[in-house]
């Protein structure tokens, strides 16, 4: 069997709405994820798993207790496990997002962002 290519581009022509992931890909026990990101994601951390960020398009900053890291379309940040943070996007950002499965978006701390359950695209 030969798997299928997954255009980026495509899925994320799919949907609209931010900080709402999608499931395009899983391996090893995780999940590929893309997202539309606008304004201020609320403070939260993954206590169990690190998180990968890679910005596709858009001024995307990712806030830390004690700096932020600036990221540029191309440019990935490995969020460590249990590391307090929140992601910021200036106007609109596309995004990859691996984490572990079934990962809540936002960790153990619940807000109104927060996804029960993330859509597989």
């Amino acid at each position: 069997m030969i798997p299928e290519p997954i255009n980026l581009a495509e899925k994320l022509a799919s949907f609209s709405d931010h900080w709402n992931p999608r499931i395009v890909a899983r391996y090893n026990g995780n999940e590929v994820r893309l997202a539309k990101a606008g304004g201020e994601f609320t403070w939260h951390s993954h206590a169990g798993s690190d998180e990968l960020f890679l910005v596709l398009s858009g001024d995307f900053a990712i806030e830390f207790r004690d700096g932020v890291a600036h990221l540029a379309p191309g440019e990935m940040i490995v969020v460590p496990r249990g590391t307090e943070h929140r992601p910021v996007a200036n106007g609109e950002c596309h995004l990859l997002v691996i984490d572990r499965e079934g990962e809540p978006n936002t960790g153990g701390s619940p807000s109104a962002y927060t996804r029960e359950r993330l859509e597989t695209i």
